[in-house]
Formats: C-alpha cells, structure tokens, sequence
C-alpha cells in the first residue's frame, strides 16, 4: 500500500461477537496528536444512519474528494455515493457495472484528469473506467501474473485493493491487498500505468515490492504529487480488533519487479516510513461495538487527501467499511499529516 496512511483490518474484519450496538457516537473535533507527524482532527458517525434512495449509506471501501469540495465514496457492493463537502450527508447514489454488466466487488476508486473515473475491482481483478455517472467504458489491461488463480497468480479477495493517479495524470498505482503465490508472505506489489499524456490509453508499467508492517495489509494509496503515496494498512484480530497504520511509501530508486516471477523476503522494497499508528490516537469519546484496543477504530479502507495546510501539512479524510454488519460502524476521520521532505 507511496506515502502512507496505513489502515489495516482483514477483509471481513470485524464480525467477532460484541455485545449490542449502542446508539452513534456524535461528530467529536481535535485536534489531538496521534503521533509527532499525526493529528486526529475529528471523528463523525453521521454516515451509520444515512441513506439515499432507500440505499443505506454502507460498506464503503473508498473515497475520492472533487474540485467541487464533494466527495464520492464507492461501496463494495457496485453503488457510488455522492457526499457533501463535511462528508456526512449523501447526495447522490449511482450503481456501477462492469463490462458484462454484472455487479463489481468495488474496493478503490480516483477521478481521472476528465472526469471520468476509475474503478477497481477484486473479481478478475479489473481497473475500470466509467462516465461521472457511473456507466462502464473500458478496463484496463492487466498483467497476467496479476490476475486471481487459475488465469494468474493472485489470491480470491486479496488483488486491488488500492488506486493513486499522480496528480500530472501520467501514472496510475494499484496496490494489491496480498502477496502473489510464490512471493514472500510479507511482500505485496504496486503495479502501475502509464501513459505519455492525460486522456491517452494507460498501459501496464513498473511494478514495485512493498512490505507493510508485519501483520497488516495495504487497503487504499493516495498520491502526494511529489512521487510518494500515502498508504492505508489495516489488519485485524478476533478479540483484539483492528490495527490502522498511516504512513508514507516513496517509490524512487526502488527496482522494477514486474519481471520477477518470485520475490523471496530479501527482495528491495519501496521505502516506506510509518507516521502513525491511528491506534494510538486519543478515542475522543468515541463507542464501539465490538472489541477494539481503541473505541475510536473500525475497519478503516477508504482515504482521500481534502487539502493542505498553510504550513504544508496534508489534511485526509478516511472511513469505514461496515460490511452491514451491527458491530461495525460507518465512521469518518479526520486528520492531518507532516510528511516532512522527502
């Protein structure tokens, strides 16, 4: 999972057993240190309750925030919400489609320089660009190796799991969630596209070794426009909850692994340097329904970048996927980022 918000959680995590859900918690504002690089500036539940067009506003795996101040967040289940700028009131719901006009196990999502956006998906997986509104136009090639077993040699539920398009619009970074057969346990690929303007055909590209923190698996990538990406790793436990790391991956000088059919564990990685972990930051009065370390975490997978601040520091808002499971929650965070230089 480039310069990385790190939020781990297993897909599926947190349906151990907890007591009944308790009512939402409400919005709650910092800022409050996470980390000397991390602020948790706020939390908000509004999203556990919404719905628009008798959709509940649930099991969102990604966001993406537009020029406009609104931000879109993809569910998993092949529906793309429109949000207000404070994320928490939906505006709009679209379905999505893939190519044979089946349902998408949507996990990641960016809004091409035209507008258009593109989709991951973890059945094939696929890189899918769609119209503003949601209809397919075409998927991206995949490499081979890539591709879930038998046709490659990835694992069911473990592929796309990330996107980032640098902000030049040249270069396009899907994270797989697992590592493929044969490559150490610890190792994922950043596989990418490029294309030699904005609105010409992306093609496959690089690919780069990364090794989140042991445990935990990349869940989303958000580009800084300097080359490094923030990473969402998240990971869970039964009975202990979910882990959420945020840190920052820098691609530069590492080696080009797309022609390498095994990775074994001494293999050069992307750099990656953690900034914190979300665990750590105060709870802020926030409730939990089933067990977590901190009541503040859920099963974070979705970032976006929102803005900078005067002194250069990146302002984020991520969220949980709830899997329409009572004891998760649709919750937002806020928080602010020093990368320092790279």
């Amino acid at each position: 999972m480039v310069l990385v918000l790190v939020a781990v959680a297993a897909s599926g995590a947190g349906c151990a057993d907890a007591p009944p859900p308790a009512s939402p918690a409400p919005a709650a504002s910092g800022p409050v240190p996470c980390s000397p690089s991390v602020d948790l500036d706020g939390f908000s539940d509004t999203l556990e309750t919404a719905a628009i067009d008798g959709r509940p506003v649930a099991n969102l795996s990604a966001l993406a925030a537009r020029p406009d101040g609104t931000v879109l967040a993809l569910s998993d289940r092949s529906v793309l919400f429109t949000l207000d700028a404070a994320a928490g009131r939906p505006l709009a719901a679209r379905p999505l489609a893939g190519r044979d006009g089946g349902p998408l196990d949507s996990e990641a999502l960016v809004v091409d320089t035209d507008r258009t956006l593109l989709v991951t998906s973890e059945t094939g997986p696929s890189v899918g660009r769609h119209t503003p509104d949601g209809r397919w136009l075409e998927d991206l090639p995949v490499p081979a190796p890539l591709r879930v077993a038998p046709a490659g040699r990835a694992t069911g539920n473990q592929t796309f799991e990330g996107l980032a398009l640098q902000p030049d619009g040249r270069t396009l970074v899907a994270s797989m969630e697992g590592p493929l057969a044969g490559d150490d346990p610890g190792l994922v690929r950043l596989a990418t596209w490029t294309r030699e303007r904005p609105g010409a055909p992306f093609v496959p590209s690089a690919q780069y070794a990364l090794r989140p923190d042991p445990g935990l698996g990349v869940s989303d990538l958000v580009a800084t426009g300097d080359g490094r990406l923030l990473v969402l790793e998240r990971g869970f436990a039964p009975g202990a909850g979910s882990t959420v790391h945020l840190a920052v991956a820098d691609p530069a000088g590492a080696p080009d692994v797309a022609g390498v059919d095994r990775l074994p564990a001494d293999s050069p990685t992307v750099r990656t340097t953690t900034l914190a972990n979300v665990g750590d930051c105060p709870s802020l009065g926030a409730i939990t329904h089933q067990p977590q370390a901190n009541p503040l975490l859920d099963n974070i997978e979705g970032m976006t970048i929102t803005g900078r601040t005067p002194d250069g520091a990146w302002t984020l808002l991520l969220v949980s996927d709830d899997n329409e499971n009572a004891n998760q929650v649709t919750r937002t965070y806020r928080l602010t980022a020093r990368l320092g230089p790279r």
